[in-house]
């Protein structure tokens, strides 16, 4: 069969499954002008057959994808699961039951166990997450869709490009309703830069049951962005009475110190290179000092709440314990809407957010702490719900 009345067949087939939803009518064109675009990104004909011949139009892709949920949930309740003693009992197991391969990893990576372990298990929970949805069929999907459009073609490229070199089958190629692939859930093109082939056997498996693939790939992605092995992502801390919240800014443990920051034994913390300060849920939770691994692992996923948690996983999978301050309960970050309201609120109070945007920036941070002190609160800058209530 010519390649042409190949892919005509094959866009039957993908329009078929979804032809009755109004926003499938023009995915099989799609499909035939992408695949010049693929063509010219260096995608054989026969690598494109293979991976589009099953291939489906994915309307729960798309509202998915329109209709993610801001991250309202508190930080307290996301951490009570990223670092769940079930969780974290498991981490520990997998620590004991892979520990040779680990121990090769750390070795060619100098990225330490509990840390990949974490990753591990906040993105796949150890490998038993890993997703079912064909990744062709959702890429393409959201490609076509055109939302984010440029975004998920270079995906599906880097796909086909992964297919065409045979790291995986294009049955096997599964994850995510967004594309994200294996046992620590990397986009396509983080895999094409940064996956790695630690079993030898000429394939980049991330899909296996086997982790070793995954686990190495994950530890390669670290080593690439700086990670430094036996420094800390952060340490938790205790802060003076009437602490300057705007003295944020990297300086060492020992400048640090002299400020009244010290660890929550008492003593000042150990020179593991300079160091930022950062309070997630502002002067009422957790404190804590991070260092330059806190910005590798943003590099994986930049969500305050995700770094934390792999961070403190990782912490307890090792052997450390549960943090010293508990989380504030009864609130939650707030939502787009609740920030602008924060900020016209403020502003019409006299104290000046300097516009109106919905982003905490410096400007609202500094009308905050404003504010605070204006009624005897600590002066963190930190946008809760509460202090949106005080206002009301």
């Amino acid at each position: 069969m010519k390649r042409r009345q190949f892919i005509a067949t094959g866009i039957s087939a993908i329009v078929a499954g979804s032809a009755a939803q109004a926003d499938a009518s023009g995915f099989g064109n799609w499909v035939m002008g992408f695949y010049r675009r693929a063509k010219a990104a260096g995608i054989s004909d026969q690598t494109f057959n293979a991976a589009f011949s099953n291939a489906r139009y994915l309307a729960e892709s798309i509202e998915r994808d329109r209709n993610q949920a801001e991250f309202v949930r508190p930080l307290g309740e996301y951490m009570a699961t990223a670092a769940s003693e079930t969780r974290v009992e498991t981490g520990r197991a997998m620590l004991r039951q892979h520990a040779s391969l680990l121990s090769r990893i750390e070795a060619t990576y100098q990225v330490e166990p509990h840390v990949v372990l974490a990753v591990w298990g906040m993105e796949s929970n150890y490998g038993q997450r890993r997703g079912d949805t064909d990744v062709i069929s959702t890429l393409a999907t959201l490609a076509y869709d055109g939302r984010r459009g440029r975004f998920f073609e270079q995906q599906l490229i880097a796909a086909l490009k992964i297919l065409q070199r045979g790291d995986v089958a294009p049955r096997n190629m599964t994850g995510s309703w967004a594309g994200a692939m294996g046992h620590t859930q990397f986009i396509p093109t983080s895999f094409e830069a940064y996956a790695v082939d630690f079993t030898g056997d000429g394939r980049r498996d991330i899909w296996a049951d086997d982790p070793s693939d995954a686990l190495a790939s994950t530890a390669a992605y670290f080593r690439r962005f700086n990670w430094r092995r036996g420094q800390p992502w952060g340490v938790e801390v205790t802060l003076p009475r009437n602490f300057d919240f705007t003295q944020s800014n990297s300086r060492s443990p020992a400048a640090w110190a002299q400020l009244g920051v010290r660890g929550v034994d008492g003593q000042p913390v150990p020179n593991h290179g300079d160091a930022s300060l950062i309070f997630p849920t502002g002067a009422d939770g957790p404190v804590f000092l991070t260092f330059a691994n806190y910005r590798t692992i943003s590099r994986y996923n930049n969500a305050q709440a995700y770094i934390i948690g792999v961070g403190h996983l990782s912490d307890r999978i090792k052997g450390m314990g549960p943090l010293r301050t508990a989380w504030p309960t009864g609130d939650r970050p707030l939502r787009r809407a609740e920030r602008v309201e924060l900020q016209q609120r403020l502003t019409a109070a006299g104290f000046s957010t300097q516009g109106v945007d919905g982003q905490i920036g410096p400007n609202s941070m500094t009308a905050i702490r404003a504010y605070q002190r204006s009624v005897g609160l600590p002066a963190d800058g930190f946008a809760s719900l509460s202090l949106l209530q005080r206002l009301r």
